[in-house]
């Protein structure tokens, strides 16, 4: 593959903060991004020396990103796959249709991620109601989740009994689900790989993540698992990525179950909240990983270089010009990324921040006396 060198235009479908994260890294490294996303205020738009503004199955528009640009990629998982085929016929793209369509369907990772010998909690798949006259005990209690456009807690209800999943099902509106175990957890960890089109991998430092709400809150690196657990996290994220012969970056995230074995929990064909650590605390970026796979380029180097805590910035307290963030940016090891969002609410990710420190615990301290002063 001939590499795509800097002053080229990459194309972007997608303008949020990934988006944006993705930009920043191509125009530092001396690339021009082109955006498609149909939010006239996206903030990767914004970066962008075009944006398209326009859906992301509007042909004319996907005609004219595959004009523009040298290769294309996708800032999250749930742009139609049929786009990233129709771009693949024109310009270079990745990742591939087939993995992003396997990501983006819960029914068809689970089964993916099964048939292929990866450990999985043990699910059921629910498509119709007739579906919920099979045995479910084996997945209960557990969590009923939507297969599709699921996110950050979102369209997920826990279950105990046959009765609540027939309640979740009509909850969520009847839609295909999947029932998934819930199983007793020691913690959550994921793991962030880069992949090249001729298969050289690089694999990010195992990230310990603490959820809150069904939303990421926090991330701590290293991960405060065994050294083998961590390696197996990091061998499984490169046996998947070879198996689905994936180009560019990719995070896994694994259940830590209490007997001290490893579930894939989701797969995300994207640079991942819980790799944000990387943008200050590693050689190079997950998003300068993005753009050296799409174009063609070796991975960088993965080494982390300081402990670090990684914390996302929800809602009203960290919006522009708030004395919350006067006390972030007071912090000489604190490194603050906001998002450029116009409207903060509860919930919505505007930024994150990085605290490097001599060891995890020091940081962690570090956050929560940020955060009581919030």
């Amino acid at each position: 593959m001939t590499p795509i060198l800097p002053q080229a235009t990459l194309g972007l479908l997608g303008g949020g903060q990934l988006g944006q994260m993705f930009a920043l890294a191509a125009i530092a490294m001396g690339y021009r991004v082109a955006v498609l996303d149909p939010d006239p205020d996206s903030p990767a738009g914004r970066l962008a020396c075009l944006h398209i503004q326009a859906a992301y199955d509007d042909r004319a528009a996907l005609d004219q990103l595959a004009a523009v640009s040298a290769a294309i990629t996708t800032e999250f998982e749930n742009v139609p796959a049929e786009s990233l085929r129709y771009l693949a016929d024109r310009v270079r793209t990745s990742p591939s249709a087939e993995c992003v369509s396997v990501a983006q369907d819960r029914i068809t990772e689970k089964r993916y991620l099964a048939s292929r010998g990866f450990p999985v909690v043990p699910f059921q798949v629910i498509e119709t109601a007739n579906d919920l006259n099979q045995p479910l005990d084996s997945c209960l209690p557990g969590i009923l989740k939507l297969a599709r456009l699921g996110y950050d807690g979102k369209g997920q209800v826990r279950v105990k009994t046959r009765e609540a999943v027939a309640e979740a099902f009509a909850q969520l509106g009847a839609k295909p689900c999947v029932l998934e175990r819930q199983i007793e957890l020691q913690t959550e960890i994921s793991a962030v790989i880069a992949r090249t089109a001729d298969g050289q991998t690089a694999c990010y430092p195992v990230a310990e993540n603490r959820h809150r709400d069904g939303i990421l809150d926090v991330s701590i690196v290293p991960a405060r698992v065994s050294v083998a657990i961590a390696e197996q996290a990091r061998d499984m994220a490169c046996r998947l990525a070879d198996a689905m012969d994936y180009v560019g970056v990719m995070a896994v995230e694994y259940f830590v179950a209490t007997d001290a074995t490893l579930r894939v929990n989701e797969i995300a064909p994207r640079p991942h909240n819980s790799g944000h650590f990387t943008q200050d605390a590693c050689v190079a970026s997950q998003f300068e990983q993005q753009v050296r796979t799409l174009c063609g380029l070796p991975p960088a180097d993965t080494r982390l270089l300081s402990p670090v805590v990684m914390a996302n910035l929800l809602g009203e307290p960290w919006h522009d010009g708030s004395a919350a963030i006067g006390r972030l940016l007071a912090g000489s090891n604190v490194k603050l990324h906001l998002y450029g969002k116009r409207e903060a609410r509860s919930g919505r990710k505007m930024g994150h921040v990085n605290l490097l420190a001599t060891s995890t615990e020091s940081a962690l301290q570090q956050l929560s006396l940020l955060r009581d002063r919030s």
